[in-house]
């Protein structure tokens, strides 16, 4: 029995949270679920992001799928997805980003992965206010997390039999912190065979994306170019509702879209559900369900490709219960 705790989050979350929930138990996998909730009001009140309710369930549980979670702009509460991240030491942030044929895509042949250093940076919030007109935040790039991501990533490149790894940085100017994290990556990727290794200025990397996407293969990045990157690369694919992610650790690993809560929707039946369906999709190849994962895949692949089964988003007319409800038929005709 594989125990996994799911957090509907906000806005959207719980929309697509039960989507991606009745995709996955439509295989009748030998598979618990146990909801947790968020206590917004009572994290407000404490002034503290960390939902210890969530944190236990998943430490208990080792794995969860997880709804967006509302981060208010430049007042409120830190951001509820980095405190859990940093709670759990979720190091690694694994976003897939590809097209699918049969969307109206510019590319039709984008295929990366781009994985995040997830736990420090500038993501720590380590701000403070030097005058009352001067604010300041301190980016941390340590050895021991630069050299665990970049391991990761070699092994990820290795598992999913890919070939390069594109290292992001700005060590042209940022000599001591994105240097530490060029340096140290090189000499851990170097430490791995059959891999070909490249690094680019972030900046550069940006430009040469939109205009080279089919380039890339993994994109090894720092917590805040890597953030930046997958959105960018997102909206090559046709957006965020096509993004799913994974933060990933020794112990736990929680499964979530990369888009947000989206509240100016919710409730009316017209988010779509794929980034967090793809992600569900991830989360089940991590407990040992790489079939079912692959016929979800197989499945999005032949909705898209056929073009008739579409959420708004995509240019079609089906809800978020509609689309799913073609998607479950589809898996089910390739079982």
């Amino acid at each position: 029995m594989h125990n996994i705790t799911l957090i509907y989050g906000d806005g959207i979350g719980k929309e697509v949270v039960l989507s991606a929930k009745k995709v996955v138990d439509n295989f009748n996998l030998d598979i618990n679920w146990e909801v947790v909730d968020i206590d917004y009001k009572k994290l407000e009140k404490n002034n503290n992001p960390i939902p210890l309710n969530v944190i236990e369930s998943i430490k208990k549980n080792k794995v969860a799928l997880k709804g967006p979670t509302t981060t208010k702009v430049g007042t409120g509460l830190k951001s509820i997805n980095v405190a859990i991240r940093q709670e759990l030491d979720l190091f690694a942030n694994v976003r897939p980003v590809r097209s699918f044929k049969g969307l109206k895509n510019k590319y039709s042949d984008i295929d990366m992965i781009i994985v995040r250093e997830n736990t420090e940076g500038l993501y720590l919030g380590l701000e403070n206010m030097i005058t009352k007109n001067i604010a300041q935040s301190l980016r941390i790039i340590s050895k021991d997390k630069t050299r665990a991501i970049a391991d990761f990533s070699a092994r990820l490149l290795k598992n999913k039999a890919r070939k390069k790894i594109t290292i992001a940085h700005k060590a042209n100017i940022l000599k001591l912190s994105d240097g530490l994290f060029l340096n140290e990556s090189k000499d851990v990727l170097f430490g791995h065979t059959n891999i070909e290794i490249e690094d680019k200025i972030i900046d550069a990397l940006c430009m040469d994306l939109v205009l080279n996407p089919c380039n890339y293969d993994i994109i090894l990045a720092p917590n805040l170019y890597g953030d930046i990157l997958s959105d960018l690369a997102s909206g090559l694919v046709l957006g965020l509702g096509l993004a799913p992610g994974a933060n990933i650790g020794l112990e736990y690993a929680v499964f979530e879209a990369v888009h947000g809560s989206a509240p100016d929707i919710a409730g009316k039946n017209i988010a779509n559900p794929t980034a967090l369906i793809l992600s569900a999709a991830m989360m089940l190849e991590h407990i040992g369900y790489k079939k079912e994962k692959e016929l979800i895949e197989k499945a999005l692949e032949d909705i898209f490709l056929e073009g008739k089964y579409l959420t708004f988003d995509l240019g079609g007319d089906l809800g978020t219960k509609e689309f799913t409800n073609s998607l479950i038929n589809r898996i089910n005709k390739l079982k």
